[in-house]
């Protein structure tokens, strides 16, 4: 389990804090206590779970700029003086970067150089990061499309330009890692890639779960484009809880533990598109169906991705908490209290309480 007073009024700097794994980031180091500084574009959707949950009041600081913008990005680290910088901004979405690859790689290669080098200042001006963490992806490895599992030495690739812009992020971390940081004094680099993950307050378009959870509110059938492709689909508290371990890891045990990291789900949890979105209608009940259709654009996405995550099981003492049919129970349950205009902030908290085996109350 995660040392909660080790994050007690420790200065982290998160990027993307308004995107849906950043938002509930947030929520969960400002819940154990961390101070919280947030550099983000406006939240990516209307709504978001940013909102929902007003995470802004919750935040020690928040910094509305772009991540290709150098100089506001190195202002904004300086300012903070962070202990922990968590990168996770990016364009997230594989079919946007075929329409639009340029902004792709300019966000996700571009900002990746840009947060090393406001981490490079930040350390010239005297202040103490003592670990950076790099959230890239599980698509960042070349895929061959076949059934066992990828491990962190395993060749990376990425055909389209989301995954490849990722790649090229991981090679990056191991660049400046050699050239900048290793041996600097205090200061760990790592990367984290993780698969695909689900959870309450996911508006974004072009997700699987997103679009579901649309199709049921609006009454009409869910239609899936790609209904046997597998992916390793997890709960978004589950890579969350991996880079806080690590994190933590990385302070307390310095360059032991600078290197890339796996978080998905057990190797038993293989599940089809088809089998996820069907599970997903029988939890929601009434009238929820679903129907498959072929895509119109026929743009290639990987049928076949799993990741071997053993190395942060056996070295960082993480382990997923929740299989699929309970990371679906807590997609329902927190968007159908959304539904009941309910307490997000509150509903949010429990969710994450219950991830840590804390009592709810």
């Amino acid at each position: 389990m995660l040392n909660t007073a080790f994050w007690k009024e420790k200065k982290v700097f998160v990027t993307g804090h308004t995107g849906f794994k950043g938002a509930w980031l947030s929520l969960w180091l400002e819940y154990m206590g961390a101070e919280v500084y947030g550099y983000a574009l406006k939240p990516p959707t209307i709504p978001s779970l940013y909102e929902v949950c007003q995470v802004e009041s919750r935040l020690a600081s928040v910094t509305y700029n772009d991540i290709r913008n150098l100089d506001a990005l190195c202002l904004a680290v300086q300012s903070a003086k962070p202990d922990i910088v968590i990168h996770m901004a990016a364009q997230p979405i594989v079919r946007k970067s075929y329409v639009n690859p340029r902004e792709t790689y300019e966000t996700n290669v571009l900002g990746t150089v840009h947060l090393f080098e406001a981490v490079r200042c930040s350390l010239a001006e005297g202040n103490s990061i003592k670990a950076v963490i790099n959230v890239t992806t599980d698509k960042c490895y070349d895929n061959k499309e076949w059934d066992w599992a990828y491990r962190e030495n395993d060749v990376l690739g990425g055909q389209d330009p989301y995954s490849n812009s990722k790649a090229c992020s991981e090679l990056l971390t191991t660049a400046y890692r050699a050239s900048f940081f290793s041996g600097a004094k205090g200061l760990a680099v790592a990367s984290v890639r993780a698969g695909n993950v689900i959870g309450g307050g996911d508006w974004a378009e072009d997700r699987l779960l997103p679009d579901c959870i649309a199709a049921i509110i609006k009454g009409e059938s869910i239609q899936i484009r790609n209904p046997s492709s597998v992916r390793p689909w997890q709960h978004v508290l589950e890579p969350l809880g991996g880079y806080l371990h690590l994190a933590e890891k990385l302070v307390t045990g310095g360059e032991t533990y600078a290197e890339a990291w796996n978080f998905g789900p057990d190797e038993s949890e293989v599940y089809s598109v088809e089998q996820v979105v069907g599970m997903l209608c029988a939890k929601w009940g009434g009238e929820a169906t679903y129907q498959t259709q072929l895509p119109a654009d026929h743009l290639h996405e990987a049928r076949m991705l799993r990741l071997d995550c053993s190395k942060a099981k056996l070295r960082l003492g993480w382990k997923p908490q929740w299989n699929i049919s309970e990371t679906l129970d807590k997609v329902v349950e927190w968007t159908q209290s959304w539904i009941k205009n309910e307490n997000m902030v509150k509903s949010s908290i429990k969710q994450i309480k219950e991830y840590m085996g804390e009592k709810s109350t």
